[in-house]
């Protein structure tokens, strides 16, 4: 069965940029707002809210908040619409900044057309998605109050190789990058997470990033 185009929409403010985006995600994403500013992005998020936006973080407009004023601002449409950021920017207080305000995941404008491509179709699965690097600052900002477990009877329930695998998929690593990462097939990844989740019944790569930040295991 084909599936439905998720809808979404590109806030950013150069529009070489946004083209782009448009013409690598094409035709299994339907495009249905655009703006390069922060009140333009308001404005047409609130008239038609998609399923993802794509946020850049530093864009003109507003009182000056970028990315994470337009979350702000867009709280009321958050139970309908998710949002990944998507910059330039690899600094721990942007990426911080726009995670506090709500944003799904955080991804640099290196990633591939097929990286972004599973990005936004996790993020609108209800994961929560990050560039590898990144990930690590979020559990450093949102796990720092966490007391680490002396013993964990859940964890001990994980062989020493799925506990690799949980680690680096809770920061955030796709299946292909984790393969790499230990020497292992991309089906072996994806039989070890299947254990991971049946074990700790966990649902989500989302659940097991806050399960993993809980315990400061990252």
């Amino acid at each position: 069965m084909t599936q439905e185009p998720i809808s979404i929409a590109i806030i950013d403010d150069h529009d070489m940029f946004r083209a782009g985006v448009k013409a690598s995600l094409a035709p299994w994403v339907n495009v249905i707002a655009e703006a390069g500013d922060v009140d333009s992005a308001v404005a047409v998020l609130h008239e038609n809210p998609p399923s993802v936006v794509l946020l850049d973080v530093h864009m003109p407009g507003g009182a000056g908040g970028g990315g994470a004023e337009v979350l702000t601002k867009c709280q009321d449409i958050a139970g309908q619409t998710r949002f990944l950021a998507l910059s330039v920017s690899d600094a721990a207080e942007d990426v911080v900044a726009v995670i506090r305000a709500g944003a799904r995941g955080y991804v640099t404008k290196n990633i591939s057309g097929e990286q972004l491509s599973d990005a936004i179709k996790r993020v609108d699965s209800g994961d929560a998605v990050f560039s590898p690097r990144l990930a690590g600052f979020v559990l450093d900002a949102f796990g720092a109050q966490s007391a680490p477990a002396t013993h964990d009877d859940e964890l001990d329930r994980l062989s020493a190789r799925e506990q690799e695998v949980m680690r680096l998929i809770a920061r955030g690593y796709t299946y292909r990058e984790v393969a790499s990462e230990l020497f292992i097939s991309i089906k072996t990844v994806e039989t070890h997470v299947s254990a991971v989740l049946r074990k700790l019944q966990l649902s989500s790569r989302h659940e097991l990033t806050k399960w993993a930040a809980d315990r400061r295991l990252l």
